[in-house]
């Protein structure tokens, strides 16, 4: 069974060939066989080897001066706490700086300011997972006060990819003999396959760490688990 694809070029008057007609030509069927298009997921599991955390400093003060004094020196010691925790410069990026007023609202009259609040949130991206949770316990005790995450994930993700790959289609050919030999035919050969997405094992859904009082025998764990590795894909085969 072979499919051709040809674009077919109409021949227009000078003037009119920005309206040139674009034809797909689907693939030709073999009157001697039967066209099977299944689809197929295939899986693997990895355990996730990369955890990146959302890390701030929120501070508020009278004034937008004192209230951006305040966030820098806190911030500050955050960043130095996450250099001694081993934590590379590429592994640390700034993703948000802020400043806004506060209002207070009163009924019948205009809202008033009553002072200042400073941001200054980073993104850190953990090589070790396990030792996520000990980092975030330092970046609290220094002055953090704004944790979101972790996310996981794979930070090289290609050759689990690859397994999935290779499960998608050992998956897709069962499918065809099964449904070949209800059919009381043979599964012939594979026409074409077409992968149709993937799940590379990023992040889920987000868990959100709260920041919280410090006690000397409670510790910030991270569970890594293990992430999916899905490839779907779809392959047509040729029955006989």
């Amino acid at each position: 069974m072979n499919y051709l694809t040809a674009l077919v070029a109409v021949m227009l008057p000078a003037g009119a060939m920005a309206q040139a007609v674009q034809t797909t030509v689907e693939p030709l069927v073999p009157a001697q066989g039967t066209v099977l298009d299944v689809q197929a997921e295939g899986r693997t599991t990895r355990v996730p080897d990369l955890a990146t955390i959302r890390a701030g400093v929120v501070s508020q003060a009278p004034t937008a001066a004192a209230a951006l004094s305040d966030n820098a020196q806190r911030m500050a010691r955050v960043i130095a706490a996450l250099k001694r925790a081993g934590i590379a410069p590429r592994d640390l990026a700034t993703s948000n700086v802020g400043l806004s007023p506060q209002y207070r609202y009163t009924e019948g009259q205009a809202p008033a300011i009553t002072g200042y609040q400073a941001t200054n949130t980073v993104t850190i991206r953990f090589r070790e997972v396990a030792r996520a949770g000990g980092v975030l316990d330092a970046l609290v005790a220094q002055g953090a006060n704004q944790i979101d995450g972790p996310n996981l994930s794979i930070d090289q993700p290609e050759a689990a990819l690859n397994e999935a790959r290779a499960d998608a289609v050992k998956q897709a050919r069962a499918r065809a003999e099964l449904y070949a030999g209800a059919a009381g035919m043979k599964v012939v050969r594979i026409v074409s396959i077409a992968e149709t997405g993937q799940d590379a094992g990023g992040p889920g859904p987000q868990p959100v760490f709260m920041a919280r009082a410090m006690a000397a025998d409670a510790k910030t764990e991270i569970a890594p688990g293990e992430k999916d590795v899905t490839v779907s894909v779809s392959v047509r085969f040729l029955l006989q």
